[in-house]
C-alpha cells in the first residue's frame, strides 16, 4: 500500500466517524427517529439547538491530522467534526449532547459549547466569530512560554464580517503569534447566503491585506486539505507567525437539525451534494495502488457501530447531580453584585 493509500484512508476512517455522529446525534435531536429511539416522554434526546456539519467532514479531517494532543484548537458552534479529529473521546461527547454527568463537560456544555482540555480543544462556542480572540489569547500564552506547541482556530465565513476577526487577524500578525486560522466558507451564515453580504473576496484576500500569507482550498477534496494543512502548519511551527486557511466547502444540512432550510434553491443543494468530500475520498481511494472497496466498507460499519455504542452508553448515563450546577462557575463573592 502506498503512502497516499494509506494517508487517505486514514482520513476517511476520520471523516466517516464524523458523520455517523451527527448522523445520529441529528436523529437524537429530532425525536429519536430510526434506531435511535425517544425519551420516555417522546422528546428528542438531545436538547437544545444542534448544528451539524455535515458535507465538510474534509476540513477537519485534513486539518487535524497535523495536530499534536498538545496543541490547541478553537471551534465554532459546528464543532463535532474538530473535536472528534482532535482526538476527543467519541462516547463522551455522545454523552454530552446528552447532557449526561458522563459528557466531556458533565452535560454542561451540550453541542453547542463542548471542550475536551485533555486533547487540547478549548472549546465550541455559540457566540459568532468568539472562537477567534480565544485562539489568539491561546497562542500568545504558548509564545510567551515558550512552548512547542501551536493554536488552530476554526471560524466560518460569517465570522469575517464581526469584528473579533480583524482584530483577531491584527493581534495575531503584529506579534507572530503561532497561530493557524481556518475558514470553513460553507456559503451560508444562519440562513443568508454570505456572498451577498461579504465585500471582495473573501477571508484570504482580508488576511493577505494584512499581510498573512493565505492559501485558499477545495475544502471538498481532504486529500487537497492535508495538503494545504501540512505546508501552513509547518510554517506555523517554525515560528514564521500566523497563517489562514480558506476551505471553500457547503453545509447540506440546514442551520440547525431541525431547520428544513426551505430558503435554500433546491438546485444549489442538488449541486453541492455531488462534491460530497466522503464519495469524493471513496472514489479517489479506489484508484490508488493497493486500495481494496472492503477497507472502506469495513470502516464505515465500525463507525456505525462504534456510534450506536455511544448513543446507548448516553442513553443508559446518569443525570448529573443537582449540586453539579454550582461547580465550574466563577466566584464573585456572596451578594458582592448587588
Amino acid at each position: 500500500m502506498s503512502s497516499e493509500t494509506s494517508t487517505l484512508a486514514d482520513l476517511y476512517r476520520m471523516m466517516v466517524r464524523i458523520r455517523a455522529f451527527e448522523n445520529a446525534a441529528e436523529a437524537a435531536s429530532q425525536g429519536g427517529v430510526s434506531a435511535y429511539g425517544k425519551s420516555a416522554d417522546g422528546s428528542a434526546k438531545v436538547r437544545g439547538p444542534l448544528h451539524l456539519s455535515t458535507g465538510q467532514e474534509a476540513v477537519p479531517a485534513g486539518v487535524c491530522a497535523h495536530l499534536q494532543r498538545t496543541d490547541y484548537l478553537t471551534s465554532t458552534h459546528r464543532g463535532h467534526g474538530h473535536t472528534l479529529a482532535k482526538g476527543a473521546n467519541l462516547q463522551a461527547m455522545m454523552s454530552e449532547l446528552f447532557g449526561k454527568a458522563a459528557g466531556t463537560n458533565g452535560g454542561k456544555g451540550g453541542s453547542m459549547h463542548i471542550a475536551d482540555f485533555s486533547v487540547g480543544m478549548l472549546g465550541a462556542n455559540g457566540v459568532v466569530g468568539a472562537g477567534l480572540p480565544i485562539a489568539v489569547g491561546a497562542a500568545h500564552a504558548q509564545k510567551l512560554q515558550q512552548r512547542a506547541g501551536i493554536t488552530v482556530c476554526f471560524f466560518g465565513d460569517g465570522a469575517i464580517n464581526r469584528g473579533p476577526f480583524l482584530e483577531a487577524l491584527n493581534w495575531a500578525q503584529v506579534y507572530q503569534l503561532p497561530v493557524l486560522f481556518v475558514c470553513e466558507d460553507n456559503r451560508w451564515s444562519a440562513t443568508t447566503a454570505s456572498g451577498p453580504m461579504t465585500a471582495g473576496a473573501g477571508a484570504s484576500a482580508r488576511a493577505l491585506s494584512l499581510d498573512i500569507p493565505a492559501v485558499q482550498v477545495d475544502g471538498n477534496d481532504v486529500l487537497a486539505v492535508h495538503a494545504a494543512a501540512a505546508t501552513l502548519v509547518a510554517e506555523v511551527r517554525s515560528g514564521l507567525g500566523p497563517r489562514l486557511l480558506h476551505a471553500i466547502t457547503y453545509r447540506v444540512k440546514g442551520h440547525v437539525s431541525v431547520d428544513l432550510a426551505a430558503y435554500r434553491n433546491a438546485e444549489e443543494l442538488q449541486a453541492a451534494l455531488k462534491t460530497d468530500p466522503i464519495a469524493r475520498a471513496r472514489a479517489k481511494y479506489l484508484t490508488l495502488p493497493g486500495a481494496l472497496a472492503q477497507a472502506l466498507d469495513a470502516m464505515e460499519q465500525a463507525a456505525t457501530d462504534e456510534v450506536a455504542a455511544a448513543v446507548r452508553v448516553a442513553d443508559a448515563a446518569p443525570w448529573p447531580d443537582a449540586a453539579s450546577a454550582f461547580t465550574d462557575i466563577q466566584n464573585t463573592g456572596v451578594g458582592q453584585w448587588r
